[in-house]
């Protein structure tokens, strides 16, 4: 009888770069996990740990399906099924022996942030090195893109120079982050000459200037997400609408409101109101609003946002994207809120015609960590929106 399918998606704390390094060899042979030094957790949820206890293995893929590796229950032992297809720079990612076909011989210099002027004069003068950038997810200040782009920059400069990238995220943990890197060093020179850079002053050649310009734009020229977050009839979509006028009528930066009943026409048709669809509904709008913050442009956002699990969520998607994410709470206190109630939703909900309705049947969680906290009560557009423009100036977004 043939076995049954191997559980395609596990929702794992796992990185991708994590298992990216594990299946391509470049902390050495693959191995089990949870064994002395090993550098790699798997934790399953439970419905998937009961199938793979029955399977005997749990397939991992990368975010379009793609199946990477196979892991066996409950020794943990990595088999290598492909590696990710795609991705910038992905002809720099080399397996540790591919890359000693090529390039043995040549000093290895471990690269976490960009080459400064004073570390270049220190290279000069090593002969043949390879520039082995350390470009997973959160390690260096520069993103991981722009990391490689500086290293490339800054491998021109230089008489004989390579760049190989590695996908090494980081863990949380200094130790085990240095032990894995070490790891990674040691597969790659494997006997050949290490090189580690002495700290440099922030002064980059120009040409290395230039990347990270690029790559980490002053707050003004930041992509910018402005949430606002706050009860129904708070005064939240009012504010959100005249500071999108008033940034197109200064006409300096690209500016897109994703009002809440838009999205809910165009890119959440078909979802209801239970609080689920209306958990995937922020989380749309956050991918989207992270998107334009990605290019440099500003997304104005007005949903209630109840609950700060998905507000965070937003905030990771935003600045995983580069983006910055400003949250403002429109805190106009609910026996206000309701006596503005034009369209006579509270009454609705407090007579129990609709249900799961924020700040009735619902709970509304207030967010601790608001940039800037507006009550509208009593007070003219122009006034509150005032605190919010004072907020978006004292953090360097506008200049205006």
């Amino acid at each position: 009888m043939p076995s049954p399918p191997v559980p395609q998606h596990c929702p794992t704390p796992i990185e991708l770069d994590d298992l990216e390094l594990l299946a391509s060899g470049a902390l050495g042979e693959p191995r089990a996990f949870n064994q002395p030094g090993s550098p790699v957790t798997l934790e399953l949820p439970e419905p998937v740990a009961t199938e793979a206890r029955v399977v005997g293995a749990v397939e991992l893929v990368d975010p379009e399906g793609l199946p990477l590796a196979r892991v066996s229950w409950p020794a943990g032992v990595v088999d290598p099924i492909t590696h990710a297809q795609h991705g910038p720079f992905r002809d720099l990612v080399l397996t540790p022996a591919a890359y000693r076909e090529r390039y043995a011989g040549r000093t290895v210099v471990p690269l976490g942030d960009p080459i400064t002027t004073s570390q270049l004069g220190e290279l000069s003068g090593l002969g043949p090195v390879t520039l082995l950038a350390f470009t997973g997810t959160g390690t260096p200040w520069l993103s991981p893109v722009g990391l490689v782009r500086a290293t490339r920059a800054a491998a021109a400069l230089l008489p004989d120079a390579v760049v190989v990238a590695v996908p090494v995220p980081t863990h949380g943990d200094p130790e085990a982050d240095h032990a894995i890197g070490v790891r990674v060093v040691e597969a790659f020179a494997a006997g050949d000459p290490v090189h580690g850079l002495r700290e440099g002053d922030s002064d980059y050649p120009p040409e290395v200037q230039r990347v990270v310009d690029h790559d980490r734009p002053p707050p003004e020229r930041q992509g910018l997400v402005v949430f606002f977050t706050g009860l129904s009839g708070s005064g939240k979509s009012t504010l959100a609408r005249a500071l999108v006028d008033l940034l197109l009528e200064q006409g300096v930066r690209t500016v897109t409101s994703l009002d809440g009943d838009v999205v809910r026409r165009n890119l959440s048709a078909g979802l209801t109101f239970s609080r689920e669809d209306r958990e995937t509904n922020i989380r749309r709008i956050g991918w989207v609003a992270a998107e334009i913050s990605r290019h440099g442009g500003v997304a104005v956002v007005s949903p209630i946002a109840p609950f700060d699990a998905t507000r965070q969520q937003v905030r990771a998607m935003v600045e995983e994207a580069g983006g910055a994410f400003f949250l403002v709470h429109v805190a106009t206190p609910l026996e206000e809120c309701e006596r503005r109630d034009r369209k006579g939703l509270y009454a609705r909900a407090r007579a129990g015609e609709i249900p799961e309705f924020t700040g009735i049947s619902s709970p509304y969680e207030e967010p601790q960590d608001a940039d800037v906290r507006v009550d509208t009560t009593g007070r003219t557009v122009e006034d509150a929106l005032g605190d919010v423009l004072r907020g978006l100036r004292e953090a360097g977004f506008l200049t205006l």
